[in-house]
């Protein structure tokens, strides 16, 4: 079974059980400031998962791209990625563990026609906080699975993403002892005290790698064996002219770094030295080192055209292409112009047998090496990298996410706290000042990140904003606020919201079904939520920060009072 098949299997088999598809959502999240990538199929549900309504029902199903940044380092075995599909089936209070296991034992032997012999499961075996398992093993025995073992909160317990929330015991099943699907039963809320408790609305979330579940089933021991990979194994083969069997670790690492490029660039990210850039960077200068290894030089657009071949059912890749491929070509050639001299002086620093973090930053700052690849490249040499020093000089240089270098990204249920909630109704006022105040109706947001403390929005707009159209727009978003306008929420296609004159990107990413938030008779956007009920609830808005956040777009961090 290929890639394609088992997706089409899987998507058709829920939709049968009453679930609708909903979109493979973008890579950078929506409404969700705790992670810079979208790290599973449960991301872009968050608020579904926490209560709101779904225009689509109850009972869904898709396969997600996802990023994982925490894995980077692993990459180069048979089974880690950075970049990988996820198929999922959810359950918003609907069905709980007996239909949630039952689906998933049917899809396994049925469709799947994976002996029943071969399946093992684990069980959550129960601690002071919540009780063991002993509702979904008695699911498997009766399903005929003998094979079940307990397991603590490590093994079987997912969540809260963070000291609160949502979170419960989940099932894992294994094929030959190789895991292949987990089931989770959101039926806690953890809270502030500690607690376990009930929660009313019970949600069931499930994940299925797609690689690795195409390798079991074709009798791999290799991911990177399966049509998810091997065609970009072999165009790097073809351009070393060297085998995979020997070269199996750089090889990977190249495969992997580039298709997840792809996708991050295709997804609107650009490399660049702070958060999502900064990942991106990192893994196409990662790539173009082993690449280095193989004998390979000006190699990363040969490599990365497969993975257009591999995924041509992606059509926000495949309408950029060559948009991508020159992105990833212009880093590489940046990099290439520093790369020979970089290495020379690291060479020279390995003397002294320890890397300061001064001659780390200057790696960083003058040769372009990602501190990551520096400490990779010393580690390699036996030499320890000063990391605390760097540290310092990175954040004397400038402002930069210490999680994006650390690649701390995390999966997690965005922070809808109250404080949370009012900055992004406050967001949507800003968004719609901007435009009224520049007189620019085309004026759209390219990115937000919205904490409890302040919000933050790059938007399209190609020069500095001045004193006095701060003002205006303080003054306008204040003005809205003192109205105490209604926030409403209206459930159309994406046609009606288009027609109704709401905000947003109309492209592919859109479902059959949109909310729409209209404050007042003052703005109108299709978004997930989550909002206050009435402006007057905000408080004082006022601007912080106004700069450049790239070419032709700038930024606003703003804050409530």
């Amino acid at each position: 079974m290929n890639r394609k098949e088992l997706i089409k299997k899987y998507i058709e088999f829920f939709k049968k059980k009453g679930h609708k598809e909903i979109r493979n959502s973008s890579l950078v999240p929506e409404n969700d400031p705790t992670v810079l990538f979208t790290t599973a199929g449960m991301h872009p549900l968050v608020p579904y998962l926490l209560g709101q309504k779904h225009p689509l029902g109850r009972r869904l199903v898709n396969v997600q791209r996802c990023v994982r940044t925490g894995d980077i380092d692993e990459v180069g075995d048979s089974y880690h990625h950075t970049f990988f599909e996820m198929l999922g089936n959810w359950s918003l209070g609907d069905y709980f563990k007996k239909e949630a296991i039952g689906y998933s034992f049917e899809f396994l032997t049925k469709v799947l026609k994976i002996p029943r012999e071969q399946i093992s499961v684990t069980c959550f075996a129960g601690d002071k906080d919540a009780p063991k398992d002993e509702e979904a093993a008695t699911i498997w025995t009766k399903l005929g699975i003998g094979k079940i073992d307990f397991l603590g909160k490590s093994d079987n317990w997912w969540g809260p993403a963070g000291e609160t929330g949502p979170c419960g015991p989940d099932t894992e099943m294994f094929v030959n002892g190789i895991e292949i699907w987990n089931d989770v039963f959101m039926q806690y809320d953890k809270t502030k005290n500690g607690k376990f408790v009930e929660l009313k609305q019970k949600n069931v979330d499930t994940g299925m790698g797609v690689e690795r579940t195409i390798a079991i089933l074709n009798g791999l021991d290799d991911n990177y064996l399966t049509d998810c990979f091997i065609g970009i194994i072999k165009k790097i083969e073809m351009l070393s002219k060297k085998s995979y069997q020997g070269n199996e670790k750089p090889m990977r690492i190249i495969a992997d770094h580039l298709k997840a490029a792809v996708f991050i660039v295709g997804d609107g990210v650009v490399p660049s030295n702070n958060e999502r850039g900064y990942v991106l960077r990192r893994l196409i200068r990662r790539a173009i080192r082993f690449g280095r290894g193989l004998g390979l030089n000006v190699f990363v657009r040969k490599v990365a055209e497969e993975v257009f071949e591999i995924y041509d059912d992606y059509k926000n890749i495949q309408k950029k292409k060559v948009e991508i491929l020159d992105e990833i070509e212009r880093e590489e050639t940046k990099f290439l112009l520093t790369l020979e001299k970089g290495m020379r002086v690291f060479k020279k620093l390995l003397k002294d047998k320890k890397l300061s973090g001064k001659d780390t930053f200057l790696l960083f700052q003058s040769y372009g090496f990602p501190f990551e690849m520096t400490k990779e490249l010393a580690e390699e040499n036996g030499i320890k990298v000063d990391e605390k020093e760097f540290e310092k000089e990175y954040v004397k240089h400038q402002e930069l996410s210490r999680t994006a270098s650390a690649g701390q990204f995390k999966s997690g249920l965005a922070d809808k706290s109250e404080e949370t909630t009012k900055l992004h109704t406050a967001t949507h006022l800003l968004m719609e000042a901007l435009r009224r105040v520049l007189k620019k109706p085309d004026l759209h947001q390219k990115g937000s990140n919205i904490t409890p403390e302040r919000l933050r929005i790059d938007f399209n707009f190609d020069r500095k904003l001045t004193e006095k159209e701060k003002r205006e727009i303080e003054d306008l978003v204040n003005d809205v606020i003192k109205r105490g306008l209604e926030v409403k929420c209206e459930e159309m296609s994406p046609e009606e919201a288009k027609k109704s004159g709401a905000h947003g990107v109309f492209d592919e990413k859109y479902g059959d079904k949109v909310f729409v938030y209209s404050i007042g008779d003052f703005s109108k956007e299709i978004c997930a939520g989550p909002h206050v009920r009435n402006t007057s609830e905000l408080g004082h808005f006022k601007i912080k920060k106004e700069e450049s956040s790239s070419s032709g777009v700038r930024r606003i961090k703003a804050v409530l009072r």
